[in-house]
């Protein structure tokens, strides 16, 4: 667990899954970051993170600290793409309760994400963000080492209005400056 100002990191565990969903719900409703249009149910969302955790990625949360703990934001990294050679690409999501908004809790739980990526076997990480207007996401991303590789124009269409998506990437570990090493036998 890390200590961060008024929160702390911690990995997610299921008993935060009624506020992650609570906090993504919100995120659905009401923003452009996700391209869902409905909310996830919590036994969804509780599905989704066992599938995170199944396959070794990290799940963490931003918590208060003192009192009862209420969950601020959360973050994930998952398999970019379900093919093959997408194995060494993973992709990072971060999500902030609209009330925590601007207290730096996006940008410690990304922070914590890549670092516990960088320790992995994984080389590089994609940040897919909904809506080129999303200056926050794109900031913090850029701030944290990713670069913007491109955007997807009007790909999305949410709200009445034809959406972008941000595509921006980071090398983790040693890029793509080795070769990866061999699956253990």
């Amino acid at each position: 667990m890390s200590r961060v100002d008024a929160f702390l990191l911690r990995d997610a565990d299921e008993g935060d899954v009624a506020a992650i969903t609570a906090i993504y719900a919100h995120h659905v409703l009401t923003g452009l970051a996700s391209f869902e249009e409905e909310a996830p149910s919590a036994p969804t969302m509780s599905e989704r993170m066992a599938a995170v955790r199944q396959a070794g990625l990290p799940y963490i949360v931003a918590v208060e600290s003192g009192g009862a703990g209420r969950v601020l934001g959360y973050a994930y990294a998952a398999s970019y793409r379900a093919r093959p050679a997408y194995r060494h690409t993973i992709e990072d999501s971060v999500y902030v309760a609209h009330d925590a908004l601007g207290r730096g809790v996006g940008r410690a739980l990304l922070g914590e994400l890549v670092a516990r990526c960088d320790r992995g076997p994984w080389r590089q990480m994609v940040a897919v963000i909904g809506d080129s207007a999303n200056a926050a996401s794109v900031g913090v991303h850029a701030a944290l080492g990713f670069r913007n590789v491109g955007v997807l124009e009007a790909v999305g269409f949410k709200f009445g209005r034809w959406v972008d998506t941000v595509l921006m990437q980071r090398p983790l570990g040693d890029g793509a400056d080795t070769l990866p090493s061999p699956p253990a036998r």
